[in-house]
């Protein structure tokens, strides 16, 4: 070894020396491969399994959002055609009310148009008697004195106030229908 190495000897070790670190290589392969290589495939395989739980959970996570958007677009449409459904009803009810409203009010003027004609009625009916009572005795006293003569006899006396009160009436339903034919032109 005292002598120079030339050229290519230079780059290259000896045999012994590649003989060795090809042996220290081997045992340090061993070694990593015994005993370092399955604490990191069990740590790389843990990391593995923890990512695809994270990521089953993420796509559970989101297949259960995605239920719960549907779920929550149904409630939603379904609320809107409820709300849609009970405008509807209302408007339908508030319609019946009115009608309802309105049919009792227009029975009720009728009815209370009706109670005031028979109240009519009945005044000018009271009223007709009340007139024809009164018009009887002045027609009797009037006949007394033209007849001078006086009546003693009730009898007579009442004949006498039903023959003025007929020929009374008798002008005076010929006077109504006149009246009413009238009214009807």
């Amino acid at each position: 070894m005292t002598q120079a190495a030339s050229g290519i000897d230079l780059f290259l070790p000896e045999t012994y020396d590649i003989v060795w670190s090809l042996v220290i290589l081997a045992i340090l392969i061993f070694f990593f491969a015994k005993f370092f290589m399955p604490k990191m495939n069990k740590v790389l395989d843990e990391r593995a399994q923890r990512i695809q739980g994270r990521m089953d959970q993420a796509e559970q996570v989101q297949r259960e959002a995605e239920e719960l958007k549907s779920e929550y677009e149904q409630r939603l449409a379904n609320a809107k055609s409820e709300a849609s459904h009970i405008r509807e009803d209302a408007r339908a009810e508030a319609s019946h009310i009115r009608e309802d409203a309105r049919s009792k009010a227009d029975s009720a003027a009728k009815q209370i148009t009706a109670n005031a004609q028979k109240a009519v009625e009945a005044q000018k009916l009271q009223a007709m008697n009340a007139l024809r009572d009164e018009l009887g005795q002045m027609a009797t006293e009037l006949a007394s004195k033209i007849v001078a003569q006086h009546l003693e006899n009730d009898q007579a006396q009442s004949d006498m106030i039903d023959s003025l009160l007929d020929s009374m009436e008798k002008d005076q339903d010929s006077a109504q229908t006149s009246t009413n034919s009238t009214n009807n032109q």
